[in-house]
């Protein structure tokens, strides 16, 4: 199909993009990587009448470690997050899910900007940055924001971002010593949403137990979930089995899957428990835990 008619706009700064926001409010749409906007446009499900497209901005594509953060710019393309040296061998979360994002070509053009502001929760990015405990840096015509990631998901495709925001860098803490990541999904065929998908981050001290943990959870509810209780059955205890399959079965509990093409409710609550104990036992062995 067709998309219905809009203006197109191309600022060159940050500004420039902002006051087209609050100049023409909820007629705008901002377009990154046009992977998840164009498709909904094409199908009339989405028809804003102006689109402000940021890629012409300047210093908005960057992957980097500074001030304990690893930085993402929010321009920054999936592709390049999967070829990236530093990604690969610190960040094996975070690896993970760009290889599992659609496909080669969505990923030569999705950003993961577009990613996290689209808010979808089928989208696989929002729960690895649950798990991460990562935050996202947006700007306004106020200035810039900081939000945790874990508040920033407030409903379906629904995000914390102002009107006026565009989402211009994300920030992942760098992990301590003894830290793995890994991220599990389950799909019916490559580059297809998940049936459910799960995300590891944990650090191990030097007693062997978990200090920190984080587990986030893909397409099991109306938002990306962190799953809390899962992760305070872990903190502070040593990760044998048993206590893997109690988190496992907590982080089902956690869930809140409807029915539909890819399986009952049941099925689903059960594939989150299966793909928690197998992603926790993977970030595992790459913390150097087992």
């Amino acid at each position: 199909m067709i998309p219905a008619a809009f203006e197109y706009h191309a600022p060159g700064s940050i500004g420039e993009a902002t006051a087209l926001l609050v100049k023409f409010g909820d007629e705008a749409k901002v377009l990154s990587g046009g992977q998840s906007l164009i498709p909904l446009m094409k199908l009339r499900l989405a028809g804003p009448r102006h689109l402000v497209d940021i890629n012409g901005i300047p210093d908005l594509a960057y992957i980097r470690e500074a001030d304990g953060f690893l930085r993402i710019g929010a321009l920054t393309r999936e592709s390049e997050l999967e070829e990236s040296d530093l990604v690969r061998t610190r960040y094996p979360l975070l690896h993970d899910t760009c290889q599992v994002i659609a496909d080669p070509l969505v990923r030569n053009l999705a950003t993961i900007g577009g990613n996290l502001a689209h808010g979808d929760p089928a989208n696989d990015h929002p729960a690895t940055m649950l798990a991460l405990g990562a935050e996202v840096v947006a700007i306004g015509r106020k200035g810039e924001r900081r939000i945790p990631i874990a508040s920033f998901f407030t409903g379906p495709f629904a995000t914390a971002l102002g009107p006026d925001e565009i989402l211009v860098e994300v920030r992942v803490p760098i992990p301590p010593p003894r830290s793995g990541g890994a991220y599990l999904k389950l799909e019916r065929k490559v580059g297809d949403f998940a049936t459910a998908a799960v995300a590891v981050q944990l650090a191990l001290g030097a007693n062997g137990a978990c200090e920190q943990v984080g587990i986030g959870l893909t397409n099991v509810g109306l938002t990306p979930i962190k799953a809390g209780q899962a992760e305070a059955a872990l903190k502070g205890k040593r990760p044998d089995d048993k206590a893997i399959q109690r988190a496992a079965q907590l982080a089902a509990d956690a869930s809140q899957p409807s029915e539909d093409l890819r399986g009952p409710v049941e099925y689903k609550k059960d594939l989150v428990r299966v793909l928690t104990a197998r992603a926790l036992k993977r970030a595992l062995e790459r913390a150097g835990g087992r």
